[in-house]
């Protein structure tokens, strides 16, 4: 689908649209309205941007995601054909289990373990044109035998069952994840980690949720934190695409990268919810309970309803909070998930109400022409009473509760790390992102010893937010600071790219501590850090006794296939050997972790 052109008429109808969104101007409801609506949400459009075709929202219900559980879950990755709206044919897709896009949400229980039996069943690739072959470990087979690796995120997981991205599992091919149970209540997420295919097949549709459940938080009627449970909880797994006319996905925003070629940060027009674009949900008049995930691939969004009704935060990655944080907006950046309770009980029947994104778009996509894609769904009251429980003072610490959090205990070590951005842009050549400067493939990474408190220094050197996400443990927030970067920089050149560099931030910080929001309190795994500030983070790395496994064993990885990689590296990040070790650390923005925004760490006993 090539570039249009772009009039003054529509960029100033386009964004006078965009401002009543923002503004909480109520959506229309009938079929000309809506496509009135469609005609201006894409009537402003940049020339170096693909787009979708014009599609009116709110022609799909919303979709309900089946729920699996039990000790044992199979889950194989199919390939399918998923219609995404009502007015586009249905395109090709990855879906797991029984779905033809997305997966089941799947249900576990703190302290029982569980396993999931794998498979690849794919065939094919949706998006083969797109795969970039040059990227580390890849060659031309792998357009068409698609590689996978399922990670279950957030999980307490033994290195060998973490969905290391190395550890690959070809078409016909299967591996069993073993899951000890250790993780709290919480909504955790699955999704395809496959070295420098991720973007590609996360995409294509290899997500779906996990629901850990205890005793307090049992997902049940009687549950005694009095929370919402089976229709009134609701998963929303949202994203962002640009459509095809004939139904297929494209992953490419900016016309100027070739196909075939890695692109830097997409960003999407329409916004998508269990897998349809712009749908419609009908909802009793009571409390809700969304289980929220950023399952994008770039975009960080800033959430709200369109009537600018307030909520409740009551959790978010690693669990519940001790104290709902009410709020009329909250901003999530990829893979960050949140838990939020919304009346809906004050509404009237026949009320409509948006879930509504207007963050704008990182500055590089802005630079192309990018804007806020303002739209992910719509809920419309019923008659009906629904849920009729009032949201507690406290999730935390009382009885019929789980336990206060930690304290906050005091860092016994200091470790500065930084995001970077090598090269000139996203579309420059050779465009490259990288973490202390590093390949996925250098050895020098961090090793922290287990059972020891460190805070992390993440200094983030670019002009956009990088979502970074540790495997296995769960960390907090301590706040952000701004940082001199010029004088940093200055100071301490940064070496060629394979040269570890992570100078000591401490005399470049500008200004004080910002603490973090009220919903980002908690145990958290994947941290939004922010252009030119220092984002510090508290992580305790547990020991081996604690977790009942090693978590610096090694384990055997795939048979290597092929040589190849990206600048001469060997395919496998550890020297291309089939033996494997440690845990990996990454930007959670999809394109920079398949090139080289992702390092290996290991704990030391």
């Amino acid at each position: 689908m090539g570039a249009e052109g772009i009039s003054r008429r529509s960029v100033f109808r386009s964004l006078a649209l965009v401002a009543a969104v923002a503004g909480g101007a109520a959506l229309p409801s009938s079929s000309v309205a809506r496509r009135a609506f469609a005609d201006d949400i894409f009537g402003g459009r940049s020339p170096l941007l693909f787009h979708s075709p014009t599609l009116a929202p709110f022609r799909d219900e919303l979709p309900r995601l089946p729920v699996v559980g039990g000790s044992q879950v199979s889950l194989d990755a199919r390939s399918a054909m998923h219609s995404f709206h009502a007015d586009l044919p249905a395109g090709p897709t990855f879906g797991y289990g029984e779905l033809d896009y997305l997966g089941p949400t799947i249900e576990s229980v703190q302290g029982q373990p569980w396993t999931l039996n794998y498979t690849n069943r794919t065939e094919g690739n949706p998006l083969a044109a797109d795969v970039d072959t040059s990227l580390h470990g890849m060659i031309e087979q792998d357009r068409h035998m698609t590689p996978t690796s399922l990670h279950l995120h957030g999980s307490i997981t033994p290195p060998d069952s973490d969905g290391n991205s190395e550890m690959l599992v070809r078409p016909g091919e299967s591996l069993t994840h073993r899951f000890p149970g250790l993780n709290e209540a919480a909504g955790l997420w699955y999704h395809d980690h496959a070295m420098s295919m991720t973007r590609i097949n996360v995409y294509a549709g290899l997500v779906g949720m996990n629901l850990v459940r205890d005793q307090f938080d049992s997902g049940l009627a009687d549950n005694s934190l009095g929370l919402p449970s089976g229709e009134f909880e609701v998963p929303l797994v949202l994203q962002e695409k640009i459509m095809n006319p004939d139904g297929s996905m494209r992953i490419r925003s900016n016309i100027t990268v070739p196909q075939g070629k890695w692109e830097g940060g997409g960003t999407g027009d329409v916004g998508v919810v269990n897998g349809k674009i712009w749908p419609t949900m009908e909802v009793a008049r009571g409390l809700y309970r969304f289980r929220i995930v950023n399952a994008g691939s770039y975009s960080v969004w800033n959430l709200f309803f369109g009537n600018r009704m307030r909520f409740w935060v009551i959790g978010n990655d690693g669990g519940l909070l001790e104290a709902p944080v009410q709020t009329d907006s909250i901003r999530l950046a990829p893979a960050e998930r949140v838990d939020v309770l919304v009346d809906l009980g004050s509404l009237a029947p026949g009320e409509l109400v948006e879930l509504r994104n207007d963050e704008p778009p990182p500055a590089q996509a802005a630079s192309l022409g990018a804007v806020p894609m303002p739209l992910f769904c719509q809920f419309r009251v019923a008659s009906g009473r629904g849920y009729v429980g009032d949201v507690m003072t406290m999730y935390r610490g009382g009885k019929g509760q789980p336990p206060l959090l930690p304290t906050v205990p005091a860092a016994q070590v200091q470790r500065t790390v930084t995001v970077n951005q090598p090269s000139a842009g996203l579309s420059s050549a050779p465009p490259m992102m990288t973490l202390n400067n590093l390949r996925y493939s250098d050895p020098d990474i961090e090793m922290p010893t287990q059972g020891v408190v460190e805070q992390w220094n993440i200094v983030n050197t670019t002009l956009e937010p990088h979502p970074i996400h540790l495997h296995l443990v769960h960390f907090r927030t301590l706040g952000r600071a701004a940082v001199d970067l010029t004088a940093y920089m200055r100071d301490s050149p940064r070496p060629d790219v394979g040269v570890k560099w992570a100078p000591d931030v401490e005399r470049y910080v500008t200004g004080p501590l910002s603490p973090p929001a009220a919903w980002e309190s908690g145990a958290k795994d994947t941290v939004n850090t922010y252009p030119g500030t220092v984002t510090r983070i508290l992580v305790r790395f547990p020991t081996a006794d604690e977790l009942g496994f090693d978590p610096d064993a090694t384990f055997a990885g795939p048979a290597p296939m092929h040589d190849g990689g990206h600048a001469g590296h060997e395919a496998g990040g550890q020297g291309g050997s089939t033996e494997l070790q440690g845990y990996m650390w990454h930007c959670h923005m999809l394109d920079h972790e398949d090139h080289e925004m992702m390092l290996r760490y290991r704990l030391r006993a």
